[in-house]
């Protein structure tokens, strides 16, 4: 199995930027799709961003599209998400999915915080 370790959460202000990482290990991402969610307080977890396998053909949540990036580097396995523009209701943890035939993992989450 896959163990997922995020990071790169923090407080920032409307209109900035923050790049989010999950450190995948025990198993190389290229055999996941890969995913990012979030969660805010009172709210369920929703879909951000995902990419498949083989790595062609993001997808992103409508509330993010066009500033967010979803990236994946095989090397490092580490899947990153680039959140620019950030707006107060992108105040959620983020959560990294690994997912493969059904078998479904989560890493711990980042807290990020949009606030003036």
């Amino acid at each position: 199995q896959v163990q997922l370790v995020e990071s790169g959460g923090g407080s920032v202000q409307p209109g900035d930027s923050l790049r989010l990482s999950c450190a995948a290990s025990g198993r190389s991402i290229r055999r996941y799709s890969m995913a990012w969610f979030r969660q805010a307080p009172g709210k369920e977890r929703e879909f951000v961003a995902g990419i498949p396998y083989s790595g062609v053909g993001m997808t992103y949540a409508d509330s993010v599209k066009g500033r967010f990036t979803i990236s994946g580097d095989n090397a490092q396995n580490t899947v990153y998400l680039q959140m620019n523009i950030l707006k107060p209701e992108d105040t959620a943890v983020y959560y990294c999915n690994a997912n493969n035939a059904g078998y479904i993992y989560w890493g711990q989450g980042t807290q990020v915080t949009v606030s003036s």
